[in-house]
């Protein structure tokens, strides 16, 4: 399968990484190609790696990865033009992130969050939020006592969050769909109580687990 990934930060090459490492085609689109983050990725990631412009990345991959800041992504979208992602997977691993207050605090708020604005931005796509509530260094193969941790997951159609579903078993994750892509508000949360925890006990190596009966 070919996955393009928007981002060239620490995001993108985790997820870049798990992808290459299942097998499949990568291209890491960034403002412009040729940049210095991606073309080391590249060299690093070995043949089944490329890299190119945002728009480049989106028309190569029938996945598209969100891995944009979260206060860019909206911009990127822009950018690249919203027919190119027209009948794609697109995964929003993105957080609204604000630290402009010293404390991280999330931008958008109340009933709105950016995943909804990413699916009004790209209608033609099937925009499903995951991997926004998990640091990147256990994106792929999570090894934890207790595990597999667990994805949650929001999106508006079941056929792009059953593919998720699947692409998340291969990386590792159980998975918990909470519904439509409004549910993006309480996962961008959930991402703020991962970052407060990890302020509180100064570790990162977290992970949320859903346990049922």
């Amino acid at each position: 399968m070919k996955v393009g990934i928007l981002g060239t930060g620490d995001v993108g090459r985790a997820l870049g990484n798990g992808f290459i490492a299942l097998g499949h085609e990568v291209m890491m689109g960034s403002r412009t190609a040729g940049g210095e983050k991606a073309k080391a990725w590249v060299n690093e990631a070995g043949d089944k790696a490329g890299e190119g412009t945002f728009e480049d990345a989106t028309k190569f991959g029938e996945i598209v990865v969100l891995a944009t800041l979260g206060s860019a992504t909206e911009a990127v979208i822009a950018q690249v033009g919203a027919d190119n992602f027209n009948g794609k997977l697109v995964l929003d691993a993105a957080n609204p992130l604000d630290f402009s207050t010293g404390a991280p605090q999330l931008a958008i708020v109340g009933h709105d969050s950016l995943g909804e604005r990413v699916q009004k931005a790209v209608p033609g796509a099937h925009v499903v939020k995951c991997f926004n509530t998990v640091g990147n260094p256990l994106m792929f193969k999570p090894e934890l006592p207790g595990g597999p941790p667990t994805m949650f997951i929001a999106g508006n159609d079941d056929g792009a969050k059953a593919k998720t579903t699947e692409l998340l078993k291969d990386f590792g994750w159980e998975t918990a769909d909470i519904g439509g892509i409004d549910g993006s508000r309480y996962l961008e949360a959930m991402c703020l109580a991962w970052v407060r925890y990890g302020v509180k006990t100064g570790g990162w190596m977290h992970a949320f687990k859903l346990l049922k009966k």
